[in-house]
């Protein structure tokens, strides 16, 4: 048997394993992801489709032109430029202490992992709630408590503000996640390595960074990737602390305001090119993915 026969038959094995899978994915996501790719080059008639006009990618230059789509670009940058490095930074250093000897250990790890598994909208909620102006927890602990305030906060009211609590909830949320994975990848890292470098004389800290740190690269890369993508796509948080972009439209993300031109203004063509511009972003950094993860560790 030839090489090209045997992975001719190598292949046609793994589609029938692959084919149920295609046959239930395919009428479920590409074909709707297909024909709103079509759309976003309408002016969609959505009671009459025959009627649609074709606008070319006018949609998507309106899209780009657009004031409030260009700060929701923004916000949405911001989004995951700090939660993304700080959920890889306290998910390391949770992680480097779940793998200790400890008592409870498992105990630990379910507690971290809970905020996990919580339900978005539950804990978007009682974010909103404990940083409301009124009688939000986050005041009265700020004003009563440490004394730190004389009156209380607006976070909601503010463009700038509100996104303190949603950073933070986006934080609490993607810690547990992280510290998993790291800690999966701190658990392949061979413990000869470390008693290697310990008779070499190396301290603690230079076993950290001069060890861990570089053989974790391929997973903190993947941590990096999966959470940026997530942050791109942060959605219910904002919809429900905000509003959907509340006040004046200044605090849309991107999901929020596609939301809000498909379903708010019905304009299912111009809602379709901006899901496809943050698709291209996503596809970019999926590329870059697939890059650095083909470099490969040597111990």
């Amino acid at each position: 048997m030839t090489l090209s026969t045997k992975k001719l038959r190598q292949i046609g094995i793994a589609l029938i394993f692959i084919l149920p899978a295609l046959l239930l994915f395919s009428p479920f996501v590409i074909i709707p992801m297909a024909y709103s790719f079509r759309i976003s080059f309408y002016d969609w008639n959505i009671v009459k489709p025959e009627l649609s006009e074709w606008v070319g990618l006018q949609n998507y230059l309106d899209a780009l032109k657009d004031p409030i789509f260009q700060r929701a670009a923004l916000n949405t940058g911001m989004y995951a430029v700090v939660t993304v490095p700080a959920q890889i930074v306290l998910g390391l250093m949770v992680a480097v202490l779940l793998n200790q000897d400890i008592r409870s250990k498992a105990l630990f790890r379910v507690l971290y992992y809970l905020p996990v598994i919580t339900s978005w909208v539950v804990v978007s909620l009682l974010f909103e709630y404990m940083f409301s102006g009124q009688a939000g927890l986050i005041n009265y602990v700020l004003r009563d408590v440490l004394h730190v305030v004389d009156k209380n906060i607006l976070w909601l009211a503010d463009p700038i503000l509100t996104f303190v609590p949603i950073h933070l909830l986006g934080i609490w949320k993607g810690v547990g996640w992280t510290a998993v994975i790291t800690l999966a990848g701190l658990q392949a890292i061979p413990e000869n390595i470390y008693e290697a470098a310990e008779v070499d004389g190396a301290s603690p800290v230079q076993r950290f960074f001069n060890i861990t740190v570089p053989l974790l690269r391929p997973t903190l890369v993947f941590e990096v990737v999966v959470l940026t993508i997530g942050a791109l796509n942060a959605y219910i948080s904002n919809l429900l602390i905000t509003n959907g972009g509340d006040p004046l439209d200044r605090t849309h993300f991107i999901l929020t305001l596609m939301y809000e031109a498909t379903f708010g203004r019905l304009d299912f063509g111009s809602g379709a090119a901006i899901s496809y511009l943050l698709t291209f972003v996503v596809f970019i950094i999926s590329i870059i993915q697939i890059q650095l993860l083909q470099k490969q560790v040597e111990y």
